[in-house]
């Protein structure tokens, strides 16, 4: 369990490491380093699927594509993602790193709502304080300003629906991460294909820029495949509670390493929506201790 608690925390820190890596491979925008980051780190994920011994379940995922309605469903997955790989880049070149990290502080909160509404799970009295408290943080950001930033509201909101699509799918995570970025590679090669000129213009004047280029693809697949074995080796439990450290990462890599101001005001936004992820991440902490106390009790295993 220890070897996966460091993978977690250590997937979570390489997160945050690439959020901040993307501003430095400017004078690419973020639309270029979106397809660097696929082109090269599907190789990578190659690697990842090579090394978990994945190929078999690869190819059975391929079998079911004989279905039009699932090949259909994995292509709407794609896009999903694609447009969330997408903002994790774009966002931290043009002045949205904190909107961002917003998105994904909201994000376990959206999940336990569209689970409440959705498939009708019950919440518990610690999920609905924390919810409460989202929605004061959220409901004062409304105030401060009329609205809610885009980036915010498209990390929250657009996570859900590939998450809830990739449950109902029954695929594997590691077959349908290979498929998502296999995907996307298309749109890569486009994007790339359409900056090719003004590309090779800015690798002639930046030859940093050819190291930095794999080396992002390769952080890229390093902390996929810490994230995929942490998830392995972990209590689901555990798991989703480590998993609050990202969000906390990429704020302070927003606010510290890329300067992006926090008014006095935004902190009455910040301040109940951490305190919301404070209490679902309690609830957590007290549900994984009473599994370690009683692991006969973990589903899936036998007594």
């Amino acid at each position: 369990m220890k070897q996966g608690i460091v993978l977690s925390v250590a997937s979570s820190a390489l997160f945050a490491a690439m959020y901040f890596y993307a501003t430095l491979m400017q004078p690419f925008d973020g639309d270029i380093v979106f397809a660097w980051r696929i082109l090269m780190g599907l190789p990578m994920m190659a690697l990842v699927v090579q090394r978990a011994r994945g190929w078999g379940n690869l190819r059975e995922t391929t079998r079911r594509f004989m279905h039009g309605r699932f090949l259909a469903a994995m292509l709407l997955c794609s896009a999903l993602l694609g447009v969330q790989l997408w903002l994790f880049v774009w966002a931290p070149l043009h002045g949205y790193a904190l909107d961002v990290s917003m998105g994904y502080f909201l994000l376990p909160l959206v999940m336990v709502l569209a689970g409440r509404v959705l498939y009708g799970e019950r919440l518990s009295r610690w999920q609905s304080w924390a919810v409460g408290f989202a929605l004061l943080g959220v409901g004062h950001e409304w105030w401060r300003l009329g609205t809610v930033s885009w980036a915010t509201l498209l990390v929250a909101l657009g996570y859900p629906p590939y998450f809830m699509l990739r449950r109902r799918l029954r695929v594997d995570a590691l077959s349908s991460l290979w498929f998502d970025m296999l995907f996307l590679l298309p749109a890569a090669i486009l994007i790339l294909q359409s900056q090719a000129t003004e590309a090779a213009r800015i690798f002639m004047a930046h030859p940093r820029l050819l190291l930095q280029v794999p080396l992002l693809g390769l952080l890229s697949a390093v902390s996929l495949s810490m994230y995929l074995a942490a998830a392995r080796q972990l209590p689901m439990t555990l798991f989703g509670l480590l998993s609050y450290a990202e969000p906390v990462l990429l704020f302070w890599v927003a606010f510290l390493l890329m300067g992006e101001p926090v008014t006095p005001a935004q902190w009455l936004t910040y301040g109940p929506i951490w305190l919301a992820v404070a209490l679902v991440a309690f609830e957590g902490l007290q549900k994984w201790r009473a599994e370690a106390r009683h692991p006969a009790s973990r589903p899936g295993e036998r007594a």
